[in-house]
């Protein structure tokens, strides 16, 4: 078995968002930088876990950046992938990055390749996607649980009133949400195995430029909140009729 696992580099939920040249670029200084949560918490640990079930698994892991993303792989690294790529180029858009990605997998024979259900910087859950048609592959999309069965998988997703179980072979694209796996954290032998890993920078393909940015817009400040005292339902009501919103 051979496993791919899609890591990216995203601020920190706690970093302060600004934009500069007429919001056209984002502020990065002083920004945290963190393993986008979904790639790390369900896609890699998911993938780590089937390793451990079957210990002749081999584990890459694949980035779309430039150097200042090596902290951030090696830190997947720490946390049982058993090589990294970083393809040595700025992430574009979705379409962009699954390009590359695809370019360095497709010769690459990988059984099963997982990646994040989203990014929490975009949010756009298309990555996935546009790599599973590049490499001609079956696609999964929001998978909360994985299994192998030989030369085939076995996935649950959340839908509407329920879940849906189904059964796909491989090889496969799956993006991972919730429910996949349990959040670990690199313990110290890891850490120290993690600075020998081979992390291989490879040079991009040539693409063409699909998007370009218009404008980035910060959502509007909340709103101060009313506090009714108990006693007094009538202005609550009268509030609820005059001055709320719906969302």
């Amino acid at each position: 078995m051979k496993i791919l696992v899609c890591i990216s580099k995203t601020p920190d939920t706690t970093a302060k968002i600004a934009f500069t040249e007429n919001n056209t670029k984002f502020v990065s200084d002083g920004v945290q930088w963190i393993i986008n949560p979904y790639d790390e918490w369900y896609a890699l640990v998911r993938a780590i876990e089937l390793k451990e079930k079957d210990p002749s698994t081999v584990l890459h892991l694949v980035t779309v950046g430039g150097a200042d993303t090596e902290p951030i792989i090696r830190k997947a690294l720490a946390l049982g992938g058993d090589e990294a790529y970083r393809i040595n180029t700025e992430p574009g858009d979705a379409y962009a990055v699954a390009a590359q990605i695809a370019a360095l997998a497709k010769d690459q024979g990988y059984d099963l390749i997982l990646t994040g259900k989203e990014t929490i910087d975009f949010n756009n859950s298309a990555t996935g996607g546009f790599l599973a048609e590049m490499l001609d592959l079956p696609y999964v999309s929001l998978a909360t649980k994985l299994d192998l069965n030989g030369t085939s998988a076995t996935l649950n997703r959340e839908i509407e009133g329920g879940e849906e179980t189904m059964e796909v072979a491989l090889p496969l694209v799956v993006s991972c949400q919730k429910g996949m796996a349990e959040a670990r954290i690199p313990n110290m032998r890891g850490i120290m195995a993690a600075r020998t890993k081979p992390l291989k920078v490879v040079d991009p393909v040539a693409l063409d430029t699909l998007t370009s940015v218009v404008q980035y817009e910060l959502p509007p400040a909340k709103a101060g909140v009313k506090l009714v005292p108990a006693d007094n339902p009538a202005e609550l009501v009268r509030l609820l009729h005059e001055e709320a919103k719906m969302i």
